[in-house]
């Protein structure tokens, strides 16, 4: 018996948000999720001195062990599901399998560690997974044009590269609308290719 709902199933899309480790990737995904993030956070002891970098983020006490789970409805025909990536090299290995079936991915960059951003672009870039970077500025950080942020991390010209903040949900809407607005522009591209 057919029910009387006919409203469509919206679309399900995945999303990751990568980076080096302390960009913000959790915060940026909690703060845009309309749910309760999924956070597998631990906190750093003394057995990972040595082991992870804290130049640049002495103060976090905190990592992301696993992964970061949000989800945000852009509209009723769209669902964004958001994991968001371990940053320590120790485990990369989770990349791999959390990047199945995403369609595309925001790198989160930190101004004051680009150096950091490098991993995860040329991760995206060899899996052919389309991606936008978005500068996180902290407080305090130096402020670079996007400009200057493509040729720090020597983009193509394509890649869109935006400044956010983080912990601001509108500034975390703007960047998954700038990589929605990419990802829709790459394959009007390769379907008038063919």
């Amino acid at each position: 018996m057919a029910s009387g709902n006919s409203e469509p199933v919206p679309a399900a899309v995945k999303i990751l948000v990568a980076g080096g480790f302390g960009v913000g990737k959790t915060t940026m995904v909690g703060s845009v999720s309309e749910i309760a993030p999924l956070r597998t956070e631990e906190t750093l002891s003394e057995l990972s001195a040595g082991v992870d970098d804290l130049t640049g983020v002495e103060a976090k006490t905190t990592t992301t062990v696993a992964l970061d789970f949000g989800r945000i409805s852009i509209d009723s025909s769209l669902i964004l599901y958001l994991f968001g990536t371990p940053g320590q090299d120790r485990f990369w290995f989770l990349w791999d399998e959390l990047a199945q079936g995403a369609l595309g991915a925001v790198v989160l960059a930190d101004a004051r560690r680009l150096d950091t951003s490098f991993a995860a672009i040329d991760f995206f870039e060899r899996r052919e997974l389309p991606f936008v970077v978005a500068v996180n500025e902290f407080d305090g950080a130096p402020h670079y044009r996007p400009a200057e942020i493509r040729d720090a991390l020597d983009l193509d010209p394509d890649v869109p590269v935006l400044l956010t903040d983080a912990r601001k949900r509108e500034a975390g809407k703007e960047v998954l609308l700038t990589l929605l607005d990419h990802l829709i522009q790459r394959a009007r591209t390769s379907a008038s290719a063919v």
